[in-house]
């Protein structure tokens, strides 16, 4: 089983270390299993792909070709290189636990762990 990962998608993080250090972009996909996320615009490669016909295109006569050629691709970073951005304060903070009270009982949220900040990661 894998391990849990304080940043979940939809996040905005940081960079802390690469080529694209001291970057922001929010995170599309995590992937635990692998301690993986994929940032939007960081981290990019360029994939060459081949055109490829489409099936059951609908259209009468000639099939439709998805086009072929060079793209930008975000490739996924490891889960070590990036820091939660807090909503609140603005800057990269490490994420920490707390049991808060609710309506429904105690519910365990996410929380910065800047030492003048400490407030809900989770909105």
């Amino acid at each position: 089983m894998a391990a849990a990962m304080r940043i979940r998608k939809g996040d905005m993080v940081q960079v802390i270390s690469g080529k694209d250090r001291g970057k922001q972009g929010r995170v599309i996909e995590s992937n635990p299993r692998d301690k993986r996320v994929i940032v939007e615009n960081l981290n990019m490669v360029k994939k060459h792909r081949r055109p490829k016909a489409i099936r059951d295109s609908g259209r009468m006569g000639q099939p439709q070709v998805q086009p072929g050629g060079v793209f930008d691709v975000a490739n996924p970073l490891p889960v070590s290189n990036v820091m939660v951005v807090c909503p609140t304060c603005n800057r990269a903070s490490r994420v920490g636990y707390e049991f808060r009270e609710a309506k429904g009982g105690r519910v365990k949220v996410r929380v910065c762990k800047r030492a003048d900040c400490g407030e809900i990661l989770d909105r």
